[in-house]
């Protein structure tokens, strides 16, 4: 086992579980450096990459560009990063929110990060019999304009039955509560998610299922050092606030699925045939 009797205790009373020192200084600079480059690439050729990713605002949600990113690794900007006339106002490596959302299955330096025995035997640990690798995202929290992430549960948003989603986060800078670290319920994942957003029609929609908002004073920091791992449930509600101080708070996520539940058809994400999911092999 990769866990010890302490931390295996942490994922099943708490929800999540803390694993400092996970992912070596080496493997933290070779994904940094990769993501430099694709920064660098999307400032000289930007392309179509306008689209702002806001959790409080949603502006996204109806987004072709964001719903068909399943697939693909694309940007997308902070609210703070365009001025009224549309032009970027920060370089581009301080604009973005984050990039995804194949990132494991696109790029070799991503897909060697995301597929290790260390991480294959982590999520067998916590319980996956036959885990797929759905999403992955780079998020940027950038100095001055990151923005708030709202609380919610991953399983809303990427919705099996029954839930098994579970989120890798890792940390590529410091969090702490001036960067805008996640805050987590502890406990929190033995509630039932309170809202689903899935496809409808050509956009989406969120149903509400249980309109009592999420208990704020309930969340805790989880203040890490770089190369900290979090592993959390899908169903456990965090939030992080906004990035308003000097550093930047660079972190890659990875979601996991078990291909013993259905992946449902309305969730927005969505593979085409000629990229299916694949496990940690």
């Amino acid at each position: 086992m990769s866990l010890s009797v302490e931390q295996a205790s942490a994922w099943r009373d708490d929800g999540f579980v803390v694993l400092p020192n996970f992912v070596p200084g080496t493997q933290i600079s070779a994904l940094t450096d990769r993501i430099g480059e694709l920064v660098d690439g999307f400032a000289r050729s930007p392309g179509e990459a306008t689209t702002v990713f806001s959790t409080t605002e949603r502006t996204h949600a109806q987004d072709e560009y964001f719903l068909t990113s399943g697939g693909v690794i694309r940007p997308f900007f902070e609210e703070g990063a365009f001025d009224s006339e549309g032009n970027l106002q920060v370089p581009m490596d301080r604009a973005l929110n984050k990039l995804g959302h194949a990132m494991h299955d696109l790029d070799p330096v991503f897909d060697n990060f995301s597929r290790t025995p260390e991480l294959a035997a982590l999520v067998s640990d916590i319980g996956f019999v036959d885990p797929l690798l759905l999403q992955s995202m780079v998020i940027f929290k950038p100095p001055h304009i990151g923005g708030e992430v709202i609380c919610h549960c991953d399983h809303s948003f990427l919705w099996t039955e029954p839930q098994t989603v579970a989120g890798l986060w890792f940390a590529l800078d410091d969090a702490t509560v001036e960067n805008g670290c996640l805050w987590v319920t502890p406990g929190g994942h033995r509630q039932p998610a309170r809202t689903r957003f899935h496809l409808d029609g050509t956009g989406t929609t969120t149903d509400v299922i249980d309109p009592v908002p999420y208990d704020m004073d309930s969340l805790i920091p989880v203040e890490v050092e770089v190369g900290t791992l979090i592993a959390f449930s899908g169903l456990l509600p965090h939030w992080s606030a906004p990035n308003t101080s000097e550093d930047s708070r660079l972190a890659y996520t990875l979601h996991v699925i078990d291909d013993t539940a259905d992946y449902l058809e309305d969730n927005w994400l969505q593979r085409g045939p000629d990229l299916p999911l694949r496990g940690f092999a």
